[in-house]
């Protein structure tokens, strides 16, 4: 018996990259490489060791700017959640910080932090914090009052409501807004190295495009994709094994 989801994926996929190498035969310009032109660059960037000497710089402030974004964007998200005075407080400026041009910060970054891993750190904490943090409170927000009218009734403290119903119930959510999260850090990851220093992936994306090498550059972009769809796949691994049976939420919300 076959698995219809897997079977949907790779036919989504035959389709992408299909058109991909279709548009790149036609061409639709001269800048737009063919799909296996690009897969060839990078699998010869991946032979000579190139692609993973640029990941290695783009991922240390990628890794350390998600891992913040997500304890202090799910720390603060319960927090608003929780407090109707906490809300009115800090929920604006989240909303600010999602709906602003948050690249328009990236000179006064540099000009406060310089063009080192810190400035790098906090272009992914602006990218990926606000949707954490907006997700985590509505989650908290949207949790059944039933349920925790239920836990109160049988005397459970306010920590055992919290970590046996709130947030089981507010679990798909918190883990939605972190795979959000995630690819926006991906996208900081990568702003910061075009617009601040060309270092890593952004290095090669900036220098293949200079030279017009085109294939490299569309190449690097691929693995930036593919590497994100992994990361996601991985929190999706990770939602089913710490809240299994409840990634759906419950039958009463």
């Amino acid at each position: 018996m076959f698995d219809r989801s897997l079977l949907l994926k790779f036919l989504s996929a035959v389709i992408v990259f299909g058109a991909w190498e279709i548009a790149g035969r036609v061409p639709i310009s001269y800048a737009f490489p063919t799909f296996f032109e690009s897969m060839s660059a990078l699998l010869r960037m991946t032979l000579n060791g190139s692609i993973f000497t640029a990941y290695a710089q783009t991922l240390s402030p990628l890794v350390v700017g998600v891992a913040i974004s997500t304890v202090l964007g799910i720390g603060l998200g319960l927090w608003i959640g929780l407090s109707s005075r906490i809300e009115w407080l800090l929920a604006p400026i989240f909303v600010v910080m999602q709906a602003a041009p948050l690249a328009a910060l990236i000179p006064i970054l540099v000009m406060v932090y310089g063009i080192g891993i810190t400035s790098k750190v906090f272009v992914v904490i602006i990218m990926a914090m606000p949707v954490i943090v907006l997700n985590t409170a509505a989650a908290v927000r949207n949790t059944p009052v039933s349920l925790k009218e239920m836990a109160t009734s049988f005397l459970a403290k306010d920590r055992e409501v919290l970590w046996k119903i709130v947030l089981p119930a507010a679990s798909p959510m918190i883990f939605s807004g972190m795979r959000l999260g995630v690819s926006a850090g991906f996208i900081g990851a990568i702003l910061s190295e075009l617009k601040i220093t060309p270092t890593g992936v952004g290095d090669i994306i900036t220098f293949s495009r200079s030279i017009a090498d085109y294939p490299s550059m569309y190449a690097a972009i691929f693995s930036i994709i593919l590497l994100a769809v992994l990361f996601l796949n991985l929190l999706g691994s990770l939602e089913n094994i710490l809240f299994k049976g409840n990634n759906r939420g419950y039958v009463s919300d």
